[in-house]
């Protein structure tokens, strides 16, 4: 099957606590039948890489919603 790009990457500032962004890039892809949303910061070095369940195969507008909660989650964590 291979590897498909679903959303090419999209360069986003993700708004986080008390003010502060982070401007960061994402992009959404298929590899042998699966969905995966890729974050890296705006330098190219990855943040993380989400599998995507089946029923979370979105519009683009829900792809950044979804980014900027697992953002703030990592960042947390």
């Amino acid at each position: 099957m291979g590897r498909a790009t679903i959303q090419n990457w999209t360069d986003t500032e993700v708004p986080l606590k008390f003010g502060v962004q982070r401007e960061v890039k994402y992009q959404v892809y298929r590899e042998d039948g699966v969905h995966f949303l890729d974050i890296r910061n705006a330098d190219e070095s990855p943040i993380h890489t989400l599998e995507l369940p089946e029923a979370l195969k979105l519009e683009k507008a829900s792809y950044e919603v979804l980014l900027r909660y697992v953002l703030m989650d990592v960042v947390a964590a």
